[in-house]
């Protein structure tokens, strides 16, 4: 459990470091290459831990294993861990992380700065119900 903890936290870090990037971030990213790498640096850690901290869930829990990113946050709904609905959603972040990391020359800024940084309560959310099933709080 002490892993998961950690993950937890880690994923807070990200989280943390992303939101410090992000004001004034459709003008910065267009403008600053460095500031472009940082944010798709720390999205990408942040959507990767989520999934990292969804398999460690699932294998605690000795739940079925899944076959994609993607179903690792079905499964996680499926079985209480996360509401469902919820689950459904936010499984779209193994797509998001896909995306850093094979197709990152194609990121447009509004997609980034908009619609992206529009989700961080999702995490939060996310670490919320995760910590509330395992009684980690």
């Amino acid at each position: 459990m002490e892993l998961i903890k950690q993950k937890i936290g880690r994923i807070r870090e990200h989280l943390n470091q992303v939101e410090a990037l992000r004001e004034k971030c459709e003008q910065r990213f267009v403008a600053d290459p460095v500031y472009r790498g940082a944010m798709l640096h720390y999205l990408y850690l942040l959507t990767d831990s989520c999934i990292t901290l969804a398999e460690m869930v699932i294998k605690k829990q000795r739940l079925r294993l899944p076959q994609s990113y993607h179903e690792s946050f079905d499964i996680l709904g499926e079985n209480g861990v996360l509401e469902r609905g919820f689950a459904y959603d936010f499984a779209h972040i193994a797509g998001l992380r896909n995306f850093l990391a094979h197709d990152y020359e194609k990121i447009e800024a509004v997609i980034i700065c908009r619609q992206v940084l529009a989700k961080t309560d999702d995490v939060r959310s996310y670490l919320e119900q995760v910590e509330r099933a395992l009684n980690l709080k």
